[in-house]
């Protein structure tokens, strides 16, 4: 039992996996570019809650020229949708290639 095949399979994992958080928490430079990419998200999101409510207010207005502005407005909300997928996309991308570089770097030791 002490040769199980399993057991030593599950405590190979956990090695990776302890392996694969520590190089990950131990890397500053991947945590403050996820923190900037995270603030830039936040911001372009904070900048779309403006929008939607300068929109409702312009809506609940029903004034013509008010109407109209939410037609540029909208368009501003629907760039700042896909920006905010686009640094979404990015920064998996990111956090995905450095990860995988620390592995072909020498970090995916069998211990």
């Amino acid at each position: 039992m002490a040769n199980n095949p399993r057991n030593n399979a599950n405590k190979k994992l956990k090695h990776h996996r302890n392996h694969d958080s520590d190089d990950v928490e131990g890397n500053p430079e991947v945590w403050a570019t996820l923190d900037k990419n995270f603030k830039q998200v936040q911001s372009v999101l904070d900048r779309n809650r403006a929008l939607i409510q300068q929109v409702n207010q312009n809506h609940q207005s029903k004034i013509p020229d008010n109407m109209v502005k939410n037609v540029a407005l909208i368009q501003e909300l629907n760039g700042n949708i896909s920006k905010v997928v686009s640094l979404y996309s990015d920064m998996s991308s990111n956090f995905s290639s450095t990860f995988q570089q620390q592995h072909s770097n020498g970090h995916n030791r069998d211990d």
